[in-house]
């Protein structure tokens, strides 16, 4: 499994175990529901998003029979996507108590979640366009091993 997969998958989870936590403390404490964008933000952006990502990254590319176009943008996206949702929630948290800065911060990390998500977008869109192969490995293999294809060669 590449490396942003994992990272992906990890950064899911983390997302994940951070938004039930404060939707757990908005049960007990219901002065926090102002929060509330924020733990949606982290459970659909951070959750459920990023386990797209991760699954995506692993599984459209070997579903097609190709490499991951650029794999680059995909280490980029892990990044990219992780500090946007970070400053999402914490722009959304500011923006609550009325703090100028939460405008910028907000836009900063809206900025950056989208421009991983357009990399993410490309860069599938990319790895299903047509069935490459590598210089010199054998018809359905990449890298050395075979990939499964969804159709007969």
């Amino acid at each position: 499994m590449d490396w942003y997969v994992r990272a992906f998958i990890r950064s899911s989870v983390t997302w994940l175990t951070l938004g039930v936590t404060l939707g757990l403390a908005m049960t007990i404490w219901p002065r926090l529901t102002v929060y509330r964008t924020a733990h949606v933000h982290m459970l659909l952006l951070g959750f459920v998003a990023m386990m797209i990502f991760g699954f995506g990254y692993h599984v459209v590319p070997r579903l097609a029979g190709n490499r991951l176009y650029r794999p680059a943008w995909a280490g980029a996206h892990v990044w990219l996507a992780n500090a946007g949702l970070a400053a999402l929630s914490l722009g959304l948290a500011l923006r609550v108590h009325g703090i100028t800065a939460a405008g910028w911060v907000l836009a900063a990390g809206g900025v950056l979640a989208s421009a991983g998500a357009y990399a993410f977008a490309v860069n599938i869109a990319l790895s299903t366009r047509e069935k490459r192969r590598d210089e010199g490995a054998p018809a359905g293999q990449v890298r050395g091993r075979r990939l499964p294809t969804l159709t007969a060669d």
